[in-house]
């Protein structure tokens, strides 16, 4: 079998995704994914490769709609923008590892956990609960929800 040349986006379902472009671009210290050269937007763009505009849709494309790591090392991040709006639990999460895993101390791993927490409420995110395992378990989580309420756990 011959390898194929894959790379990985995460498409996270929305109704705003201008509102989730300027949260996660700052929780995850991204930017906003500029249209390819040589386009101004990227509706320019997808014009410009024979997307018809009732495909679009009305306004899609003005704005950066995905985010990227300015690293080039993480996965890119698409909004894309859906009529419904969500109703249960997300089934796939974000876990943002801050903490330096169980190599560190508990207690310096929840003092990064927790300030964490406070930039990414400062943010507009919103704590659900913490996961602290009391009973001789070595584990500190906070879940939180973004400003469209998906969960996602700062670790």
């Amino acid at each position: 079998m011959e390898p194929i040349d894959m790379t990985l986006q995460i498409t996270i379902d929305c109704a705003d995704p201008q509102r989730l472009v300027r949260f996660w671009a700052d929780a995850l210290r991204y930017v906003p994914q500029p249209p390819p050269e040589g386009h101004e937007s990227w509706r320019a763009y997808w014009a410009s490769i024979g997307v018809p505009d009732e495909e679009l849709g009305e306004g899609v494309g003005e704005l950066p709609e995905s985010i990227v790591d300015p690293k080039g090392t993480g996965p890119r991040v698409w909004f894309q923008q859906v009529p419904e709006p969500k109703t249960v639990k997300n089934r796939v999460h974000l876990d943002l590892k801050v903490g330096g895993g169980r190599d560190v101390p508990l207690a310096l791993r929840r003092e990064r956990v927790d300030g964490e927490v406070a930039r990414l409420t400062a943010l507009g995110a919103a704590i659900l609960y913490t996961m602290d395992e009391p009973h001789g378990m070595d584990y500190y989580a906070v879940v939180l929800q973004d400003p469209e309420g998906n969960e996602f756990c700062v670790v």
